[in-house]
């Protein structure tokens, strides 16, 4: 059997460096989710925090809803249902933040385990262009509980396993605040992206403010 995590781990090694830190999550009747912290070796004030145990399975919807639809919060695991163990999309996730503002955002780590978590357990098919929401900040004070997935390829690329296995595909998160995840799903993924570009946003500042939204 391929060891689809082993292969995983070496491609984000071979990415971005050793890792500094790794926390293990583990969720009732889930498999467990590793989150690990990477500091850039271009710019130590960049940390990624990358997720490591979403692609040990594929993403299927047991209950045949429409791939690519994620609810608006995740909660509290209570069941695990996979469609198919071998063929579906795989994915992990990885979110970049500025260290260095007073932000305590290694606290980050359980919300994106709950994220990373969440194909186990709502069946969640993650692709671009979805929302995610934990219901709660990311870290604390932070004013953002919800994430844009964006588009897969720039920071890692995708890890092909052999087929009839999907790649695994490496998601960067983009925190949105409240006003913006609203505005998001009235206009949609690229208009807000659209707007970040205009305004020249930091996406990685864990203290930024809402991206103005007024036409």
């Amino acid at each position: 059997m391929v060891d689809v995590l082993g292969l995983v781990e070496a491609r984000l090694r071979m990415s971005f460096g050793d890792p500094d830190a790794r926390a293990a999550i583990t969720f009732l009747g889930t498999e467990r989710i590793e989150v690990l912290r990477f500091h850039d070796v271009h710019d130590g004030a960049l940390v990624r925090y990358v997720t490591l145990g979403m692609s040990r399975a594929p993403m299927n919807d047991p209950a045949g809803s429409s791939a690519g639809t994620a609810p608006s919060t995740f909660a509290a695991p209570l069941s695990v249902s996979v469609a198919d163990p071998v063929r579906g999309p795989r994915a992990e996730l990885v979110l970049t933040l500025r260290a260095g503002s007073g932000a305590d955002i290694d606290q980050v780590l359980r919300p994106l385990a709950v994220l990373a978590a969440s194909p186990q357990v709502e069946g969640v098919v993650v692709a671009p262009g979805n929302s995610l929401d934990v219901g709660e900040p990311l870290w604390p004070g932070a004013a953002f509980s919800a994430v844009l997935v964006a588009e897969p390829g720039g920071l890692v690329e995708d890890l092909e396993l052999d087929p009839p296995m999907d790649p695994v595909r490496f998601f960067p998160l983009l925190p949105m605040t409240s006003n913006e995840a609203a505005w998001k799903r009235v206009r949609g993924a690229g208009a807000l992206q659209e707007r970040w570009l205009q305004a020249g946003t930091d996406l990685r500042d864990p203290m930024r403010a809402t991206v103005p939204l007024s036409d």
